[in-house]
């Protein structure tokens, strides 16, 4: 029994760089798959924050009779109502006393939601703000689009229709392609 050969329990050279290299070569492979998925996420979140403001906003109109409006906001307590300011950097509802159009959030107006936006992504729409009455029809119709780096073909829209109804698409409201500034 003298002359068998003990076995060793540990692992070569070879095989260490053998399942090194395997495994760099399926995380190289899965990384384009996750960066995509990390970018769905992004999105979906801003869409989903952005359709419970809308919901919040209509429920809210008609429960208290009054009009609550969303608008573009940086710092979550003053709308900013300029054509060219950008949602994505974050946007609130609020309670519209005064039924200002644009609106303009005053000292006396409660903030019902601040959403901190979505700075990885680009957020338009084609209105300034949306105001939701809780008895009139037909005021609060509008698109916002959702854009990523990954451009157009990655979009989504939330689409309002006259009476505040929001829906998600990949197309706008004329069932056309959505656009977007960056592809």
């Amino acid at each position: 029994m003298r002359g068998t050969r003990q076995q060793s329990a540990g692992l070569t050279l070879v095989e260490i760089v053998t399942v090194i290299a395997i495994v760099g070569i399926v995380v190289g492979m899965a990384t384009p798959s996750f960066a995509g998925l990390m970018r769905d996420t992004g999105r979906t979140t801003a869409v989903n924050g952005f359709i419970h403001s809308l919901y919040l906003a209509r429920s809210e109109a008609i429960r208290r009779a009054k009009v609550v409006s969303i608008c573009k906001s940086s710092d979550g307590k003053t709308c900013d109502v300029r054509l060219a300011a950008p949602w994505n950097k974050g946007w609130m509802v609020f309670v519209n006393r005064d039924r200002d159009e644009p609106p303009q959030r005053d000292p006396n107006e409660p903030v019902l939601s601040v959403n901190q936006g979505w700075e990885s992504g680009d957020i338009s729409s084609n209105r300034r703000a949306y105001s939701f009455r809780p008895h009139e029809q037909g005021v609060v119709n509008g698109t916002i689009i959702f854009c990523d780096p990954r451009g157009s073909a990655h979009a989504r829209a939330i689409i309002i229709n006259h009476v505040g109804r929001p829906r998600i698409s990949q197309r706008d409201a004329s069932n056309r392609p959505l656009r977007c500034s960056s592809g």
